[in-house]
């Protein structure tokens, strides 16, 4: 994942910025002090990706990942809509309670743009992607870089169709989204009106896409680590605003770990729930790792 790569993460400020003011205020409607609902993964399965993570002689990649993680963010639907039996032997590889948190195909995002030709796929994207079942866990739209409010008519009509039935994430990245206080109002208001969660991505080259913004009772985070030291002390501040939101009423935490090289992200992963564990007094299985040969690094 290069979207907010920098050359010299040494000299970006990770400092996690303050709450948006009307975050306490989504909260506060919730006001829950039970445990909360805590999936912590990957953005992918794959062996090549996520080296030295598997033990020799893994048969099935899922499989394994799934005994270690209890979720995953499910990248590899944004590339394209699989067969219905795809769907279908990903459910029943995954143990119980294991979630999928699909990301929707690109067709939608990117290339028709949201525009009316959008439905059709969409409804035969959450056709097949409903085979998943009770491990379906949040769907979320991650809108082109270019993407901007000049194209508020068409996100109001997507929310306007989307079926209430399947919980979403939505991702915006263009500038204008945040930096124009009226038009991010105007988008708090139609996510928080419908119940979508807005995501957050922590990524080096992007701090405005950090809004601290909650609009449901989910936080969705997408972590990019830098490879690079600053990677783990960034974790732990994350702990502790989770902590914070789950005093105030927040009930899931869906945090999902991507690095540049996607290598150690079960490394920066393991480290995140060792810190989660005790601290949401969740108790979450840290995965093994113990076979990579950067164990420890930046411990």
């Amino acid at each position: 994942m290069k979207f907010g790569k920098v050359d010299h993460p040494e000299r970006i400020d990770f400092t996690i910025p303050d709450d948006h003011p009307d975050t306490p205020v989504v909260l506060s409607k919730y006001g829950s002090k039970e445990k909360p609902n805590v999936f912590v993964g990957c953005a992918k399965w794959n062996r090549q990706d996520l080296k030295n993570f598997y033990p020799r002689g893994t048969r099935d990649e899922l499989q394994y990942y799934s005994s270690q993680f209890n979720c995953i963010e499910l990248n590899a639907t944004f590339y394209r809509i699989f067969p219905a039996d795809t769907y279908e032997k990903w459910y029943d590889k995954t143990p119980e309670g294991f979630k999928f948190f699909p990301k929707m195909t690109n067709e939608v995002s990117h290339l028709r743009r949201l525009n009316e030709q959008v439905y059709p796929v969409v409804d035969r994207y959450l056709e097949v992607t409903a085979l998943l079942r009770e491990k379906m866990g949040t769907i979320f739209l991650q809108m082109h870089n270019n993407f901007d409010p000049k194209n508020w008519d068409r996100v109001v009509r997507f929310v306007e169709y989307w079926p209430k039935e399947f919980p979403l994430a939505m991702e915006f990245r263009h500038t204008d989204w945040f930096i124009e206080e009226t038009v991010a109002q105007e988008l708090y208001h139609l996510l928080e009106e419908n119940n979508i969660a807005n995501v957050l991505v922590d990524t080096a080259g992007r701090r405005d896409l950090m809004h601290m913004r909650l609009t449901n009772n989910e936080a969705f985070v997408r972590y990019v680590g830098a490879n690079h030291p600053s990677d783990y002390p960034r974790l732990q501040d994350w702990v502790k605003r989770l902590s914070t939101w789950k005093e105030l009423g927040l009930q899931n935490i869906h945090f999902f770990v991507h690095q540049n090289l996607e290598l150690e992200s079960p490394l920066l992963s393991a480290h995140l729930i060792k810190q989660l564990n005790p601290a949401l007094a969740c108790n979450l299985t840290i995965p093994a790792t113990l076979n990579s040969p950067q164990q420890g690094l930046f411990d």
